[in-house]
């Protein structure tokens, strides 16, 4: 932070006093750059051109008094105890300073982390309702608010309220602007330790069995690109929004097997994904390098009824969505033995913890498999 005197026009023939206090700047996802200062003012004045020796004198005397006080505070803020810390600071917008971080995920990580940043950013306007948020504002009153608010209000796309996950995503947003705070020493109490998380709900991952995926590719599907695209993913792991923009320019021969190179459309990551024999034999007749692989394969309500309709013709009843192709993905992986690590490579996860939720499936299968055994009259 830097520190600095600075004069602005008054009354005529005078100029106003006041330290300036400059964070740096930031740049906006469309270039721009964003300035972050703070201002404390002086009380006081200087004559734009002083005539007289007591003008001269008077000047000398308040610049003298501003230059004592921008050492005072430079010295507090070395030191984090000044006035500013519990005065200025706490006047200061916390939705800038939000807007500030999501900004830095932006540059340092993906879009789609940025975009719940910004749209929790979005939440908080929503919530205060009241033109700008200081810090002083933000109350555990305030935290509780608004974690109440996340919980009952908002509405998604189709008008049904956000579901436990994505509530707690966006609380745990909030929190980790205020943490960052209070490391940063905008705020001397951080509100959002009295204040108990949003838990998220562990949703029910549905899977198909080795079994399951063999008679899904014997039974009829009425989109044939469906068919290729949904076993494709079960065979690979990759997700829809990346099976769906594949090129064939993507997929290149690589000694003497077919890897598919491409960028992770959720992390925004080059990946590389060495393919079997079979999972290569879906993608079909290969064509020129900038078509896509699965051409007309859309993401509609005919689609999505269509899987349920090819399940069942397949003797599945299972609640069965494309994604979870991925899951089944995992769950083979790791129940033919193949460790968790590699695992959590192949599906491209950022922490392992994401890729353990599929190794308590396991682990539950095993369980019911040693219940399984009849009764030999004990």
């Amino acid at each position: 932070m830097k520190i600095t005197i600075n004069k602005r026009k008054a009354k005529a023939g005078t100029l106003s006093l006041r330290l300036e206090f400059y964070h740096g700047y930031t740049k906006t996802p469309e270039g721009k750059i964003k300035h972050h200062r703070e201002y404390e003012n002086l009380n006081g004045f200087i004559y734009a051109t002083p005539k007289t020796p007591a003008e001269k004198q008077h000047n000398k005397q308040s610049l003298q008094l501003a230059e004592a006080i921008r050492a005072k505070r430079i010295i507090e803020a070395q030191n984090g105890e000044h006035s500013f810390k519990s005065g200025g600071k706490l006047k200061a917008s916390f939705f800038d300073y939000f807007e500030k971080l999501s900004n830095e995920k932006l540059q340092t990580g993906s879009k789609s982390n940025y975009s719940i940043w910004y749209s929790t950013l979005n939440h908080l306007k929503s919530f205060h309702g009241k033109g700008d948020l200081t810090f002083a504002q933000i109350t555990p009153e305030f935290v509780e608010g608004f974690k109440d608010y996340l919980q009952t209000t908002p509405l998604t796309k189709s008008k049904t309220k956000l579901s436990s996950n994505s509530a707690s995503t966006y609380f745990n947003k909030f929190r980790a602007a205020l943490n960052q705070a209070f490391k940063d020493e905008i705020i001397v109490k951080n509100p959002i330790t009295k204040v108990k998380s949003i838990k998220p709900v562990q949703n029910k991952r549905e899977y198909l069995t080795l079994d399951e995926v063999k008679a899904l590719n014997q039974a009829e599907c009425k989109y044939e690109v469906l068919k290729r695209a949904f076993l494709f993913s079960c065979l690979t792991g990759l997700r829809w929004s990346d099976i769906q923009k594949l090129a064939w320019s993507e997929v290149q021969l690589f000694n003497d097997s077919y890897r598919v190179t491409f960028h992770h459309k959720k992390t925004e990551t080059l990946q590389y994904l060495d393919i079997s024999e079979q999972a290569y034999q879906l993608l079909g007749v290969e064509d020129e390098p900038e078509q896509r692989v699965f051409k007309k394969l859309k993401y509609d309500a005919y689609h999505n009824a269509e899987i349920t309709k090819w399940c069942m013709r397949a003797g599945i009843t299972k609640d069965i969505t494309f994604h979870c192709a991925r899951h089944t993905f995992a769950v083979l992986q790791l129940t033919m033995g193949t460790d968790i690590y590699t695992v959590s490579k192949l599906l491209g996860h950022s922490e392992l913890k994401t890729t353990q939720i599929y190794a308590d499936i396991i682990d539950e299968q095993r369980k019911i498999a040693m219940h399984k055994i009849p009764s030999i009259g004990l």
